[in-house]
């Protein structure tokens, strides 16, 4: 799978980047070296490959555990009890400084 110019064009379009010719050419050779290496990963044999430590080894585990329950201390319970009220609509409103009555009015943010 490439990269074409069209699609570099397309995606810097999309995040409203206005890209250089050199930019475009960097990006374009940048995304394709990008896609060659993932391509040269994926022929790699790793069926007896053990998996990669999770980044919750950092904080520390419990050995006691195997598998995910390992890092239970970290996961909270997801449980009803736990939920909190949210502000009513009302007082969110009546606390804005641009509201129409019902939403929020912001500053448009992108130009286009």
């Amino acid at each position: 799978m490439k990269v074409a110019d069209k699609d570099v064009s397309y995606v810097a379009d999309l995040a409203n980047l206005d890209l250089t010719v050199d930019e475009r050419a960097r990006m374009l050779r940048d995304l394709n070296s990008i896609l060659e290496y993932i391509e040269r990963l994926s022929e790699l044999d790793t069926v007896n490959v053990a998996p990669m430590a999770e980044v919750s080894d950092r904080y520390g585990v419990d050995e006691s555990r195997q598998g995910r329950d390992r890092f239970a201390y970290a996961i909270r319970d997801d449980v009803k009890d736990g939920l909190r009220k949210s502000l009513p609509h009302e007082v969110a409103i009546k606390n804005a400084p641009d509201t129409d009555g019902t939403f929020f009015e912001v500053p448009k943010v992108i130009e286009r």
